[in-house]
């Protein structure tokens, strides 16, 4: 309430939202918000309805108006016709983080309430400029912008980019990229280490950093288990590879090489996005002067034979990771990390949510706070 006092301090004039997430108690909270200076109240739309009503009585009371946030609500279509034949002033169409991490989309539930409501509706949930143009093209009364502005390096620039947008809304139509799509996009992005924080500091292999520095790899596994020396059926994996696809071999040895060269020029001209290898290499001079992107966990002059031994595309530990074929692989300077293919996307999506903090973090940092100061680290360590 101290913020909302504030607010109303700094912006006379402006209306200020009370974002309560009230689920009980409703008349008590809209009081206390309204009496703080609140011009519009919100309250989750999993409530019950005595709650809701009460708070609306309170609001009329009071001269505040209600919006109803539709978080986690199972079907958002058929409680908006309800708190709409309650009376409230605004329906707030709101997917939380942890749903658009795994795919669900506000604009897409939007589309559908706006259809079945005539109370004003507000969007919210993973909006930047093209999401909140978007939002306002397919009937968004309202934009409600969080990470995009305040985790921004530039957060007036951020917040002039999105308002610029959404007052010149049209609607992108065209397809969309698929999910696929904008998964491996995002990996691009983002770095091993940020997707090592998005996956509680886990996947990344020991050992294992690129012969080419600057390169990087983002693609499906194609495992390979061999044993020390054997390039047999690391070479043939490569006949059955292809674009989009990252060879990942266990070799077990830094002295003897399952790989050089010859292999690496395969891969290349076959168009696979590269190869990580627990194991040695050699031929190095030719692999970086290809600078094609290889991994591994060693490098050595002394080449193995084609023995046969081992398998292709069953799971493997490699570097003390699990890798199944089509486990998700991504390389760069940091290292390697093993990214389980059925939480792939919602790992990509945190990953760059990860990135958005950091940048937010190097500008605070670039501006005289330190590490520690940005971190809080004395207000949040264990004592």
């Amino acid at each position: 309430m101290n913020a909302v006092r504030e607010m109303k301090k700094a912006l006379p004039g402006v209306r200020i939202v009370a974002d309560m997430k009230t689920v009980d108690t409703g008349a008590m909270e809209v009081e206390m918000a309204a009496k703080a200076g609140a011009d519009i109240v919100a309250i989750l739309a999993s409530s019950d309805n005595a709650t809701i009503e009460d708070a609306m009585r309170a609001a009329r009371k009071y001269g505040v108006e209600i919006m109803l946030d539709l978080l986690t609500v199972p079907d958002p279509v058929k409680r908006s016709r309800e708190l709409e034949a309650l009376g409230v002033d605004y329906i707030c169409v709101h997917v939380g983080i942890d749903q658009q991490m795994t795919g669900r989309d506000t604009i897409d539930f939007l589309r559908d309430i706006v259809k079945e409501v005539a109370t004003p509706v507000a969007a919210a949930g993973g909006i930047d400029a093209l999401t909140g143009a978007e939002a306002v093209a397919s009937g968004a009364a309202i934009v409600i912008v969080g990470g995009s502005i305040v985790r921004s390096a530039d957060v007036t620039g951020s917040a002039r980019k999105i308002r610029e947008a959404i007052d010149h809304a049209q609607s992108q139509g065209g397809a969309k990229v698929s999910r696929e799509e904008e998964m491996i996009a995002i990996f691009r992005e983002v770095s091993s280490s940020n997707i090592s924080d998005a996956m509680h500091r886990k996947g990344a292999m020991k050992g294992i950093l690129p012969i080419n520095l600057g390169s990087k790899i983002v693609g499906r596994a194609v495992t390979v288990q061999t044993f020390a020396g054997d390039w047999a059926k690391p070479v043939e994996a490569i006949d059955l590879a292809g674009p989009g696809d990252v060879l990942v071999i266990y070799n077990g040895s830094n002295f003897i090489a399952p790989w050089g060269g010859l292999a690496t020029l395969s891969c290349k001209i076959k168009g696979i996005e590269g190869a990580v290898i627990d194991g040695a290499v050699r031929d190095v001079d030719e692999i970086r002067a290809m600078n094609y992107p290889i991994f591994s966990s060693g490098i050595t002059p002394n080449a193995g034979d084609p023995k046969g031994m081992g398998e292709i595309n069953s799971e493997i530990t490699c570097a003390g990771q699990a890798v199944r074929p089509g486990d998700y692989i991504v390389g760069d300077e940091s290292g390697v990390v093993v990214i389980p293919k059925e939480r792939a996307y919602e790992i990509a999506r945190r990953a760059k949510e990860v990135e958005k903090t950091e940048s937010r973090l190097y500008e605070e940092i670039r501006r005289g706070s330190t590490l520690s100061q940005v971190a809080k680290l004395k207000k949040w360590e264990k004592v």
